[in-house]
């Protein structure tokens, strides 16, 4: 296998040279996807020139592997003749990936182009929405009749002409419905020649809608170890298969999303290089983190008022502790939970039972995290014998507030994924900026209450 490393950077020395002639003796040894990496990672500009170098026949795999942005720019270089001579060989999912990143009216342009045949399978693949499995798979499948036999099945398997490998061939009734399936060498074996279709077929087929949801789809084929999915339409005639490739990419997409989410950020920031673009998808969670803020400094504004100097000082030194622990503690529940709701686990019985164990779990680390930090601010304020405030009323108040504040973090962390999940929104979410702001908030709120809570018990015990 060639050193792919090796490759770019000589590929690279040449750009930077403009030794063009040179580079298509460097790709003669590489794999397709090797090819889309080298072309993915060079400079602005060289794309289209290297794409150009490339056999025709090549060219496809090619361009099915290259990330969007560089997809992008060679498209917008390439004519109309040149890209639906280049789809016509690409299968018929890819294809349609291509054609629907262009805008509507050059998408049709190219498919009056093409092949009528090929035209009519990407048309068929472009109505349906692109993050659904009728969106991701593919026409290229094999099904037979019930009614035919092993031989004959495999007479008309060796007639056909395909795009993508096949590992299954799906058998059908009169009306093209899915009525079970059959692996390829079940269906050599000698002794299984005469034998019809729907005696072999295994009846217990695991199938997708067109409008299942991608997630969805890559869930069901790693929990049943499913190389291939059949596709059904409204009336359960098998319409299509989501392959294995096209899974994994799912799995990737839905990873990369998920990510950027909890980073407070989107999927754009790789396709566009511009700042005002980061800036884009940044700004909005920054200003949810910004608002967080203001909300804090009134909170503070209002707890330092009933306060005296020495104990603002003194207080102040655990704020920062209070709100990373709280913070930290809610991150750790909602991960939990979002990873039960990701893996499809995430029913009621079993959501129930992991929010009981945050519920402890966070009352737990709350009484051994209070006590750590209630003896630490009992020693610091009295560690030079100039003590500004009462050493055992700072440690019982830090002490509170933060097994409180853990406490709460840990049910609020759990909770607010199963809400969000149950109004259709991503539970990703949750753990990004917005439950960290939200913990910040209630953790000053918890901090502040103790301490008021505890003021005026002190003042009443005095008084009295």
């Amino acid at each position: 296998m060639a050193d792919i490393n090796h490759i770019k950077e000589r590929t690279n020395f040449c750009i930077k040279g403009e030794l063009w002639e040179q580079i298509p003796k460097f790709f003669e040894e590489l794999h397709p996807a090797d090819i889309a990496e080298i072309i993915n990672h060079a400079p602005l500009g060289a794309h289209n020139k290297l794409f150009d170098l490339l056999d025709d026949d090549i060219k496809p795999d090619v361009l099915a592997e290259l990330d969007d942005q560089t997809e992008a720019y060679i498209l917008e270089e390439l004519t109309d003749e040149e890209i639906s001579d280049i789809v016509e060989e690409m299968a018929p999912d890819d294809a349609a990936d291509v054609l629907g990143e262009l805008k509507d009216k050059r998408s049709e342009e190219i498919l009056e182009l093409m092949e009528d045949e090929e035209s009519d399978e990407v048309r068929e693949l472009l109505q349906y929405d692109e993050d659904t499995a009728g969106g991701i798979m593919t026409s290229d499948f094999v099904a037979v009749r019930a009614t035919m036999t092993a031989a004959e099945a495999i007479d008309y398997f060796g007639s056909l002409d395909l795009d993508e490998p096949v590992y299954f061939v799906y058998v059908v009734d009169s009306l093209g419905r899915l009525t079970g399936w059959i692996e390829l060498w079940k269906l050599l074996r000698q002794t299984h020649r005469d034998l019809p279709m729907e005696e072999l077929a295994d009846k217990e087929t695991i199938s997708v809608r067109t409008d299942t949801d991608q997630e969805e789809v890559a869930r069901l084929a790693s929990k049943y170890d499913l190389s291939s999915l059949p596709v059904l339409d409204w009336q359960n005639k098998l319409v299509g298969r989501v392959t294995a490739d096209d899974i994994m990419d799912v799995i990737e997409e839905e990873a990369s999303e998920d990510i950027f989410k909890l980073a407070g950020s989107n999927e754009s920031e790789l396709e566009y290089s511009s700042p005002l673009n980061a800036c884009r998808a940044r700004l909005p969670w920054l200003m949810v983190t910004l608002l967080a803020g203001f909300m804090n400094s009134l909170i503070l504004k209002s707890f330092m008022a009933n306060l005296t100097l020495s104990e603002i000082v003194a207080l102040s030194f655990f704020i920062p502790i209070i709100l990373a622990m709280g913070g930290n503690t809610g991150i750790q529940s909602s991960t939990l939970i979002i990873r039960a709701i990701a893996l499809g686990t995430g029913h009621s019985r079993r959501i129930m039972k992991i929010i009981s164990h945050e519920i402890a779990a966070g009352a737990t680390m709350g009484v051994v995290c209070g006590t750590a930090i209630g003896l630490w601010a009992g020693f610091i304020i009295t560690h030079d014998g100039t003590a500004m405030v009462s050493p055992a009323y700072l440690a019982l108040t830090v002490g509170i507030a933060l097994f409180c504040a853990m406490a709460f973090a840990a049910v609020f962390g759990a909770l607010v994924p199963v809400v969000l999940n149950r109004f259709k929104i991503d539970p990703a979410v949750a753990s990004g900026p917005f439950v960290t702001a939200s913990n910040d908030i209630f953790a000053l709120l918890i901090y502040y209450g103790t301490t008021a809570s505890l003021i005026a018990l002190r003042a009443a015990v005095l008084g009295g």
